[in-house]
């Protein structure tokens, strides 16, 4: 029998359903196959393998199955301790299962279903982290999923036809400039998702715990607006734009790039001229690589128009389709007064730790950022784990967009608190043991009491000698 799988014989119609993953990582996942229910593993420290339960499924039209407890001793399914010889309990997907009576010498597992529990249903496997399929508005999974154009950010179709409705109070004409709720884009369409809807159900069928209230169902269902795809955009005011139209007797009074209908800083474009489509506003620029004015963002190559046309003198509120300046800035012209929410690896405690540490030393967070950013310069700090492109040629001259930024504040404030020295830690951080896993631990982000007993802001050391 292989290690880490149920017992077993074989058969030709024979599917790994589920599986038993085991939380800290090191030791095999354990099969659930149709054919045999039992399941024999290790249990504990020791590398013998015992049969301890027996997982079944309930119905393969859902995804809860029934686990009973064949051990001499009792096991633990979701805090609770089941005896020997008790009947058989639900489970559902992402129960925590413990192979002993105790939590402490017994090992621990995450029970997974795949997406479809029919084995005549051929499936792809998608590894989706639920926080990817959640609204940012009311940051619970969406219900009725909308997506909105350019900038593709998902969203609920009831809290976006509130945003909706919210940004065009006191306007008598569509909706002016409706920013995006995430990212601030300027939306020009939305529409029903619905290859995302079916990820949406997929998700609630194996997370019932995520599911929305009825009432909240009720509520979101009556604000929902979005029945078709909807083109949105604001009526131009010709007193506000001085720019003039290729053919002003035609009805395209809206040229997609100022400069194709007037010169601008002694540069008009040519009739054929190349041109950019900026992926924050989704409007167009002429692409110039040889002026020192850059269109890209050097962290993750993204074209951004906000440098370009602040250079050329352009007023973002006399256009409808360009970027304000700050969607793409020198690092050294940026300020920042809160901590990106995504900061050490999106873990909520060590975030909070660093916010302690920042207002204890009497410091602003612009003024900690500016001495990292110039430890920076200086090639102070091993650059492996910055994630952005070009890494080794960055400097505080460098233009990032808005999300490059936020990750390079993420690389300088992991540095900021791994060189603290312990005593300027507090006390109940101070005495915390580094995770094996360091800021690549999985744990930390759905379990809790992990995140609070282990310091993540440290890099892996499971596996070195």
């Amino acid at each position: 029998m292989d290690s880490g799988q149920c017992s077993r014989t074989g058969d030709h119609g024979d599917v790994v359903w589920a599986k038993l993953v085991p939380i800290d990582g090191f030791n095999p996942e354990v099969e659930i196959h149709s054919t045999d229910a039992v399941v024999c593993s290790r249990v504990g420290s020791s590398f013998t393998k015992e049969i301890w339960c027996e997982i079944t499924r309930s119905s393969e039209q859902d995804m809860v199955a029934k686990i009973r407890n064949l051990s001499s001793t009792g096991i633990i399914v979701n805090g609770k301790v089941v005896a020997p010889g008790a009947e058989a309990i639900e489970i559902e997907n992402m129960a925590e299962i413990i192979s002993g009576p105790e939590r402490e010498g017994y090992l621990h597992y995450t029970f997974q279903m795949t997406l479809s529990p029919n084995p005549n249903i051929k499936n792809i496997k998608i590894e989706l982290d639920v926080d990817d399929a959640k609204c940012s508005i009311c940051l619970n999974v969406w219900h009725d999923v909308v997506t909105v154009a350019p900038c593709l950010h998902n969203f609920c179709n009831g809290c976006f036809s509130e945003w909706l409705r919210r940004s065009s109070n006191g306007s008598r004409d569509k909706p002016q400039n409706v920013p995006c709720p995430q990212c601030r884009a300027i939306v020009h369409s939305v529409g029903k998702n619905h290859f995302l809807q079916n990820i949406e159900k997929a998700i609630l069928n194996g997370f019932s715990s995520l599911k929305h209230s009825d009432e909240e169902i009720a509520l979101l269902n009556c604000y929902a607006s979005v029945k078709s795809t909807l083109v949105l955009g604001r009526k131009k005011n010709p007193r506000k734009r001085p720019f003039i139209a290729l053919n002003d007797e035609s009805d395209n009074s809206d040229i997609p790039c100022p400069q194709c209908g007037t010169e601008m800083n002694g540069f008009k474009c040519n009739t054929g001229m190349a041109h950019l489509q900026c992926q924050e506003c989704g409007g167009l620029m002429p692409s110039r690589p040889t002026i020192n004015v850059p269109q890209h963002c050097t962290g993750c190559s993204k074209v951004v128009c906000g440098a370009y046309w602040h250079a050329q003198g352009l007023d973002s509120n006399q256009y409808n389709l360009i970027c304000q300046p700050e969607t793409l800035k020198p690092i050294s012209e940026r300020t920042i007064s809160r901590i990106p929410s995504s900061v050490h690896e999106n873990n909520s405690v060590e975030r909070a730790i660093t916010e302690r540490c920042i207002q204890h030393s009497g410091r602003t967070l612009q003024a900690v950022i500016s001495d990292w950013i110039a430890k920076f310069d200086n090639k102070e700090m091993d650059r492996s784990t910055l994630s952005l492109n070009n890494a080794d040629t960055i400097t505080s001259n460098t233009h990032l967009c808005n999300s490059c930024y936020d990750k390079f504040v993420e690389f300088l404030l992991y540095w900021y608190r791994v060189s603290l020295p312990a005593s300027l830690l507090p006390r109940d951080v101070a005495e915390r043991e580094n995770c094996w896993y360091g800021y690549l631990c999985r744990t930390q982000h759905h379990n809790s009491d992990h995140a609070d007993k282990r310091n993540h802001v440290c890099r892996p050391t499971r596996g070195n000698s």
